[in-house]
């Protein structure tokens, strides 16, 4: 238990001593910002403009991904009708929720 309170009392002034010397620092240590430096040969426009079209591409890929998965079945409640049938065939209409499973007699969800 003192241990733990050793931490505590420990982590706490060291909180407040690096509080207290952020305060304190000269301004020749501080990082200048400088708003157009060219960062390899481009400016920040230049820079600005790639990126939105790299961000363009990106949701042009994404949107295809979201029509492929389109195709999923929706859900049906309870009684609702869950497949149809066509000749031999069966055809599903929505997935019947958990718990519950599609009638192939009645083709409704029970």
């Amino acid at each position: 238990m003192e241990s733990i309170r050793a931490v505590v009392y420990l982590s706490v002034c060291l909180t407040v001593m690096t509080s207290v010397c952020q305060g304190q620092r000269s301004s020749e240590n501080q990082l200048q910002s400088v708003p157009d430096d060219p960062i390899i040969g481009l400016s920040t426009s230049e820079l600005a403009e790639a990126l939105q079209g790299l961000l363009d591409e990106a949701d042009s890929r994404v949107a295809l991904s979201v029509e492929k998965k389109a195709s999923v079945i929706p859900r049906c409640d309870v009684g609702e009708r869950c497949a149809m049938k066509h000749g031999p065939r069966i055809g599903r209409l929505c997935d019947c929720l958990r718990g519950t499973a599609c009638n192939t007699f009645f083709l409704r969800c029970y």
